[in-house]
Order: structure tokens, then sequence, then C-alpha cells
């Protein structure tokens, strides 16, 4: 919020959308204790017993990712436990295979019993983890190329009322303001990131069939 009125402006009241986070698969309810209760202790603002707490948890499951991440499996022995994946002879660790539709912490505890049990709470955050990681990956992958692309320039002659995935009221404020370049376009009041990723996804096509 602070980094829109600063960098934006306002030109009519701030509403406070989740598709406003640049970040939003990382910013979620599940994990706000983990991303931000380190941050409270480093600032002095955080009690001892909500320390120790916390220090606990984490400590619980970044020790059982890690050793779900050592723990692998071949495709034809997970079939064995019905779990079906791809024939391609490449193990998968038990953080991927929980990743699989369908799969809980319980089917891993199956194939592996010496996974031990902590709390249900860090039984759903390693569910939570194990499916949002893929989406993450692609999530990092679109942040580092944007970053690479914020210079790029936008054509003039650019028809936003084109694009599939953008609604009507980014399209009106794209064609009135008609940014030059990619980091323009992310600055303008009330463009999401997911808009702009819409714009450079489109860009980079077109310039692919114009090398072609």
């Amino acid at each position: 919020m602070i980094d829109d009125l600063v960098t934006k402006g306002v030109a009519e009241p701030y509403r406070m959308f989740t598709s406003r986070a640049e970040y939003r698969l990382s910013l979620r309810s599940d994990n706000a204790d983990i991303r931000l209760t380190k941050k409270g202790i480093d600032l002095g603002i955080v009690l001892k017993e909500r320390k120790l707490l916390f220090n606990e948890k984490f400590e619980n499951l970044n020790k059982t990712q890690i050793q779900m991440e050592k723990l692998k499996i071949s495709p034809s022995k997970a079939q064995k436990f019905g779990i079906n994946i791809a024939k391609d002879g490449i193990k998968r660790t038990a953080n991927q295979i929980l990743s699989q539709k369908l799969v809980n912490i319980d089917k891993i505890r199956e194939i592996w019993p010496e996974i031990k049990y902590v709390s249900r709470e860090i039984d759903e955050q390693l569910e939570i983890n194990a499916h949002y990681k893929g989406y993450l990956k692609k999530q990092n992958a679109d942040i580092l190329a944007f970053k690479r692309d914020e210079n790029l320039i936008i054509p003039e002659n650019i028809d936003y009322n084109k694009f599939s995935g953008l609604s009507n009221e980014v399209k009106s404020k794209f064609n009135k303001i008609r940014p030059k370049t990619m980091g323009q376009a992310l600055r303008i009041d009330g463009i999401t990131p997911a808009a702009v990723y819409i714009l450079l996804s489109h860009l980079k096509r077109k310039s692919i069939k114009h090398i072609a």
C-alpha cells in the first residue's frame, strides 16, 4: 500500500485487494507467522513465550521438510501405494509426492513411517507448502523475467483491446496512458502485476514470431 501511494499516487479512494499484492502466492495467511514472527523477534516486539513457540514450530517444520527432501521413491514403487506418476524412472522426493493430487501427509507416512508426527499444525503446513511449491517456482520465474524486461519498450501501436485476460478497466488505463515501457506499465495506478505479466507474455510471443 505504501509503495502504491508513493510511486503511483491516488486518483480515487485506495482499495486494498489481494490482487494488488505483487507476490500474493507467497503472502498467504497460513504462512504469516513464519514470514513475520522472525521480523518481530528481530525488532524486539515478540514476547518470550511466543518466541519459544515460533522457534519450536520453525525447527520442527524445517527439520521435517529437509528429511522429506532426502527420502525418495521410484514411480513403480509409488504405484504400489496407489500413487500414479510419470513412468520415467526418475525418483521423486517425499515432498514431490506430497504435492501430487489426493496425496496427504498420512499417505506419506504410509510410505515412510520414519517421518514422525509432531502436530496437526505442522502436517497442514507441510501439505500446503508442497502444493504451492510448483506455483511459487513459476511465480519466481515470472519475477525474474519481469526484472530482466522492466525496460522493454512497448510498441506504440499495440492494441490492448485484443488482450484476453485483461479487465476492461485495465484495458482502459493502458489505452489512456499508453505506457512506453514495462516498468511504466506496472506503476500505473490500479494496474496489478498479473496484468503486466499478461502484457509481457504477449510482447514475448510477438517478438518470437517476428524473429521466426
